[in-house]
């Protein structure tokens, strides 16, 4: 009889973990989720309306949620690994290049992101984008000194033409970094200025884009601004970066009451979308958000589902998630062809030329009014399958590295290739099995002097990488299409690697390839290479 009882003594105690579990589950819902993040905006837009004429930027993934599409300038991508103690890095498959130049042409800018509960700002934004701050104000210093060495300037007028005396190039950091902590970022400010102009960014474009330093300013919550006292962002002597945490710090937890229904707040509601949203995306929430919040909790769940499936049914029937991507017909190429010379496309845009020079013909867009990137004259365009729902009226041939989507009609398969590539977390080989087919397909179209568009789901991750791939293998140093004949002749290195993802970044501004895509890019290099070698 005691062993039989035994069990239902186990069933009886709940242990201080298991009932904090199902506390923190009864508490996350959606519904609390999502009101949350409709509270958190509300605190977001006030602050926007402070400072109207600064661009407002959501930093990815989180700081989307609070923020409406309509009010959205760009987006950035700072993740807070880059500043955890111990771990600082500064990183130049992020560069950011285009939020910098955004914030010289309008003086400025402001940043939305989120945390959880515990922490007033995320690591993102009180140390990666302080440290980004400072090694991009360092390497305008440096460029502007230089081009003093190099040029004959009046001494009367050398202040007037460096802009270094009044230049701020420290490290600005918010109060609550210790002093060890500051100190340690501010002895590895010089390595990262230098990993900066090797990797081949375009330093002469930002040094005129900007004309004051970059300075990081921090507003939570918990900051206190008289509203008759704020100051005008103009009569600063920096370009603010305006770092916005948007929900509340308080480690307690809180009940909040609408005008109907009660609701548990939840810190930093939009991070992980994983584990919450089911299938709800920023875009969806905002344009269904009256429909959610009325719905009360007991709807919620349900309202959701059938917004995401009548989402879905409308992508699958426009074809965004099985796109029909309308291809040309392949032109016989001869001789006499514009971009044709011999056997070999020339190329006249070098990697290391102004992207602003082309500026105004790199982006394009379908009818349908979505987005490609072409990457400086490489003939190459990087996109979304979601998005390219028409095709583009200069794209010869396409080479399609989403999983989910099918071939589309009266396509040939000279001028359409698809490889079903899924994601590094999915698959650690799965990009770098394909990318001997994409690199022929590549290299016969390109031969040929056709325009070729590459697309992935995101158009961020696997269609870059396929691009960087491209561009290393048949590609030479100035950015002339060679068919491969400069990379038997090169060493290959991370480097190298590098500054072509930065080139490709000058152009693709979503661009967010991830480490275990790049890995692959580089392991297949490196493989080309023995291969030539043998």
């Amino acid at each position: 009889m005691a062993a039989a009882s035994e069990p239902a003594t186990d069933e009886g105690v709940l242990s201080i973990y298991k009932a904090a579990r199902r506390i923190k589950r009864r508490e996350s819902t959606l519904y609390n989720a999502l009101r949350s993040v409709a509270d958190d905006a509300a605190f977001v837009a006030e602050i926007a309306a402070l400072w109207p004429a600064l661009p407002l930027v959501a930093n990815l993934r989180c700081g989307l949620w609070y923020t409406q599409p309509r009010t959205l300038a760009a987006t950035c991508y700072f993740k807070s690994t880059d500043g955890h103690a111990g771990n600082w890095g500064f990183s130049t498959a992020r560069l950011n290049l285009h939020l910098a130049l955004l914030a010289g042409e309008r003086g400025g800018c402001i940043i939305v992101d989120s945390t959880r509960r515990g922490k007033r700002f995320p690591d993102s934004m009180s140390k990666t984008i302080p440290i980004w701050c400072c090694v991009l104000n360092r390497a305008i210093q440096r460029h502007r000194l230089r081009a003093i060495n190099q040029v004959a300037v009046p001494k009367g007028n050398v202040e007037k033409y460096s802009g270094s005396s009044n230049w701020d190039s420290s490290v600005h950091l918010p109060m609550w970094v210790l002093d060890t902590e500051k100190n340690a970022i501010e002895g590895r400010i010089e390595e990262w200025a230098d990993q900066f102009e090797s990797c081949g960014a375009d330093i002469h474009s930002l040094s005129l884009g900007l004309q004051k330093p970059l300075r990081p300013l921090w507003i939570s919550q918990s900051t206190r601004i008289w509203l008759n006292e704020v100051p005008e962002h103009e009569l600063w002597e920096f370009t603010p970066i305006i770092l916005v945490s948007a929900s509340a710090s308080g480690t307690v937890p809180t009940q909040r009451m609408s005008s109907e229904y009660s609701w548990h707040y939840i810190p930093g509601a939009g991070d992980d979308e994983e584990s919450w949203a089911r299938g709800l995306t920023p875009a969806l929430f905002w344009k269904h958000s009256y429909d959610l919040l009325d719905g009360g909790p007991d709807l919620c769940n349900q309202l959701v589902a059938d917004i995401v499936e009548k989402e879905r049914v409308y992508r699958a029937q426009r074809g965004e998630y099985s796109p029909q991507i309308a291809a040309k017909h392949l032109k016989s190429s001869s001789h006499n062809d514009p971009y044709c010379y011999g056997d070999h496309t020339t190329i006249t845009q070098s990697m290391n030329s102004d992207p602003s020079a082309i500026a105004p013909t790199n982006t394009q867009y379908s009818s349908d009014g979505h987005v490609a990137f072409w990457i400086g004259a490489s003939n190459l365009a990087v996109s979304s399958t979601r998005q390219v729902i028409d095709g583009l009226p200069d794209v010869d041939c396409i080479l399609n590295c989403d999983s989910t989507s099918r071939s589309p009609s009266g396509s040939s398969e000279n001028s359409y290739l698809e490889l079903p590539i899924v994601g590094s977390k999915d698959d650690r080989f799965s990009l770098l099995k394909n990318l001997p087919r994409a690199i022929s397909f590549a290299k016969k179209n390109l031969t040929a002097g056709r325009k070729m568009l590459l697309c992935c789901q995101t158009g961020e991750d696997i269609s870059i990488c396929v691009a960087l791939a491209i561009i290393t293998r048949l590609f030479s140093d100035s950015g002339c299409f060679d068919c491969g004949d400069s990379f038997a002749k090169r060493d290959i290195t991370k480097l190298e690697m590098r500054k072509r993802l930065v080139f490709i970044c000058k152009y693709a501004v979503n661009a967010r390839p991830s480490r275990g895509n790049l890995r692959q890019v580089y392991s297949f290099l490196c493989n080309e290479k023995e291969q030539l070698s043998c």
